[in-house]
């Protein structure tokens, strides 16, 4: 293969001994680009995709080959973002190739790119062969509320979920609990309601809402949509574990 026709992708940054992001010790990939505007972003410096550095697929899996020994029986690595999937031919490139090698692999996503039309859709297809595991991102249940928000639909996104059920493919479900926004009993409950419906869903974790991201979007000169909101108290994020049954399923 000549250097033309080699597939890049454009990744922001590279974590040694991720050990948040998926089962055991991982040696995460976060991908740059993003077209969602979540109000509570920490990594707004991810949005845009050609600011990152350009790496072939071979390339990181020699990185992250290095920590191998580390990663047990249950590690292996993640692609983060950003968005993921924004660089699917990438990360199924970059993944046909870890099974190759025999690599746990998970792709921690939103979702946002999802849709069942046209080539795309089988592109994704090709990819959930080469994942053992999707962590997906519901910001909101409510779709209004979603789009204020992130400024996009949640439709396909819970479209997505739904076929990664029926498709087998294990999932972790994650929610970012944000106080005036989606921590609301009612909101939990018909996430918790949805979430009832998945047949292959082996955890659901609660992140807690938090500030630390704020200076970058100062650095970025982006007014902050969430000044004032505080994280959510220790009793709001036991009540939203509570509903939404966090931890294993």
């Amino acid at each position: 293969m000549d250097d033309q026709k080699k597939i890049t992708g454009y990744v922001h940054s590279l974590e040694s001994f991720g050990s948040v992001d998926g089962p055991g010790v991982r040696y995460v990939i976060f991908l740059s680009g993003c077209a969602m505007r979540c109000q509570f972003c920490h990594n707004p410096d991810t949005w845009q995709m050609k600011t990152g550095m350009e790496y072939t697929a071979d390339e990181l899996l020699e990185k992250a080959c290095r920590y191998r020994s580390y990663w047990g029986s249950k590690g292996g690595i993640t692609v983060s973002g950003g968005e993921p999937l924004l660089q699917i031919d990438f990360l199924t490139e970059l993944f046909r190739k870890a099974k190759k090698l025999g690599i746990h692999t998970t792709l921690d996503t939103s979702g946002n790119p999802y849709t069942e039309e046209g080539p795309w859709y089988e592109k994704w297809e090709e990819l959930m062969k080469y994942t053992d595991l999707v962590m997906l991102d519901i910001k909101h249940i409510d779709e209004e509320q979603h789009k204020i928000l992130t400024g996009c639909t949640n439709k396909n996104i819970l479209a997505m979920a739904r076929k990664l059920s029926d498709m087998g493919v294990s999932m972790w479900i994650r929610h970012v609990l944000v106080p005036e926004r989606n921590d609301r009993d009612d909101y939990l409950h018909r996430l918790a309601d949805f979430i009832a419906t998945l047949k292959t869903v082996e955890r659901v974790e609660v992140l807690p809402y938090h500030t630390l991201g704020i200076f970058k979007w100062e650095n970025l000169h982006i007014d902050y949509p969430l000044k004032g909101i505080n994280p959510p108290t220790k009793e709001r994020i036991e009540n939203a574990e509570k509903i939404l049954g966090a931890g294993t399923q």
